[in-house]
């Protein structure tokens, strides 16, 4: 539970300064206000707050979700049961935000809206669909599909960062490899040609000048790149510059189509799990579009949601975007005009799931091959280079 310190003032005048522990700032006030202290100033402790901040991986979320389902479904009540999850949660991060919940619970609120407070915790997505199975008395039902859908949500997501990360390495390792040529091979050999006093070829000149500006200027190289980052996020922070960085990963070769079918794999299932658990389209469009991840889709389905709201379909937005492909549009089509539009999105975030797996086994298997010949032709090319003038020297020998 977090921990506020708070400044108040006694009836008779003193000031008090404390740290307690309590569900929320509000829960404070009212607690000294009934102690009939005026309060001055609550502040939530620092170290708690960055606690829980990123403290809580979706494992977690995943196993609190079905266990909830799982007791709910056994007939305990629900004060009950989140109390019993509150003890027995391993993550104290989680177990803090339990107790809140049950706090908030005993005081009226619905659970739906006792876990809004901690967005931290639980998304917008999880909130609604909650809220959803509390109006039609089918939470264990909705809890459950709750935990199905983040656990292949999430698999999902370490399918796509599992195929950046083999290239990442690879680039890491070549630029250690070619850092470690320049700064400490090279100048021996230059050292070397200097003495024989050779005229060098231009690849061995260029290469040298390269270890030169290296050692001598690495530091502009390394700001250099931070401003670089730097700008690159700040442009990326603004509307037009993540809508132009996103079209562009849409765009590129093989990994764009990774990218495309995972956002259509996410889209379906989020929106179909929504629905089927009884969200309005409406709310499930909104909520679908902020967890899209690419603004390019984002835009897409946000004009799909405008559309419904005039009446129209929400296949002909998606068309129009370019992103989606035929057949998904074609299946929702069919999907909305049979009333089975969850169960049609169903289907289709499981074959996606499917050509996520291929693209992914794609993208890796053509990775290697670019990735040896990129090394082969920088490392070796540096090495060839340094070989030139030596080549030079023994036919003058000869």
């Amino acid at each position: 539970m977090p921990a506020f310190t708070y400044t108040a003032r006694t009836a008779q005048g003193d000031l008090r300064t404390a740290t307690i522990d309590a569900p929320s700032r509000e829960d404070v006030v009212a607690q000294l206000r009934r102690q009939r202290m005026s309060v001055v100033k609550v502040d939530e402790d620092a170290k708690k707050k960055r606690a829980r901040k990123g403290g809580i991986k979706m494992r977690d979320i995943v196993i609190f979700t079905r266990q909830f389902s799982t007791m709910i479904n056994a007939g305990l009540p629900l004060v009950q049961a989140l109390d019993i999850l509150a003890k027995q949660s391993e993550n104290k991060v989680l177990a803090d935000v339990t107790r809140a919940v049950v706090f908030d619970v005993e005081s009226g609120l619905t659970v739906a809206d006792a876990l809004a407070k901690h967005p931290n915790a639980f998304s917008e997505l999880y909130v609604n669909m909650v809220a959803a199975g509390e109006a039609g008395g089918i939470l264990d039902t909705i809890l459950m599909r709750l935990a199905t859908f983040m656990e292949k949500n999430d698999a999902l997501v370490r399918k796509v960062k599992g195929a950046m990360i083999y290239p990442a390495v690879i680039m890491s390792v070549a630029a250690i490899a070619i850092a470690v040529l320049l700064i400490f091979v090279i100048p021996v050999f230059e050292s070397m040609f200097a003495s024989v006093g050779l005229a060098l070829p231009l690849p061995t000149r260029v290469v040298i000048g390269m270890s030169r500006f290296l050692k001598g200027y690495w530091y502009v190289l390394g700001a250099a790149t931070g401003v670089f980052v730097y700008l690159l996020r700040r442009y990326h922070a603004t509307p037009n510059g993540k809508l132009t960085i996103d079209r562009a990963l849409l765009r590129f070769p093989v990994l764009g189509d990774v990218l495309r079918k995972s956002a259509v794999s996410r889209f379906t299932r989020t929106l179909g799990t929504l629905i089927s658990s009884g969200v309005s389209i409406l709310d499930g469009l909104e909520i679908t579009a902020k967890t899209a991840g690419n603004r390019v889709i984002q835009d897409a389905i946000m004009a799909s949601r405008a559309s419904i709201a005039g009446g129209e379909t929400i296949a002909t937005p998606l068309a129009k975007s370019n992103v989606f492909p035929p057949m998904v549009i074609s299946m929702i089509a069919v999907g909305e005009q049979t009333g089975g539009l969850d169960e049609m999105l169903s289907k289709i975030a499981d074959f996606y799931d499917e050509e996520v797996d291929a693209a992914v086994s794609g993208l890796l298997s053509l990775l290697e091959p670019v990735m040896i010949v990129f090394l082969g032709v920088v490392v070796g090319g540096m090495v060839v280079a340094m070989y030139l003038p030596i080549f030079d020297m023994i036919n003058a020998v000869q």
